[in-house]
């Protein structure tokens, strides 16, 4: 399977030089993603609020990449405040409750201040075969 590129249309994959994700044979490797509504270029307020919307941008490429939210099998999360993540428990279950991924936290800085959370993802496409038995 070649190399394929998945881009969600923002101007700072072009700018920066990087893909919303990659997708490389079985693996779909997506990037850093924030609570940026990509149609407006606006940033969504408040960390769960962003953490809602940083999922949906994820969804959004691992569909155009042939994948799920449960094919997800790594899961970072980046915030810049310890105590921003606890309020995002509700919105990381609803999204990956069922694939239950392997994770990590870290607490850093992010490329804009208002930025609350940045989620990356790592998911292993299946064979669609096994999920029609």
């Amino acid at each position: 399977m070649a190399r394929r590129l998945v881009t969600s249309g923002s101007r700072f994959e072009e700018q920066i030089g990087y893909s919303r994700a990659v997708v490389d044979g079985d693996w779909v490797f997506v990037s850093g993603t924030t609570g940026m509504d990509y149609s407006t270029m606006r940033l969504e307020d408040g960390v769960v609020a962003q953490a809602e919307r940083a999922f949906g941008n994820i969804d959004l490429a691992l569909h155009e990449a042939g994948a799920t939210m449960g094919d997800v099998v790594r899961v970072t999360y980046i915030v810049p405040e310890r105590a921003d993540w606890e309020p995002c428990w509700p919105v990381t279950r609803k999204w990956l409750g069922r694939a239950r991924p392997a994770a990590t936290l870290l607490h850093a800085g992010l490329q804009d201040e208002a930025m609350k959370i940045e989620i990356e993802v790592t998911a292993r496409l299946r064979r669609r075969q096994e999920d029609a038995r």
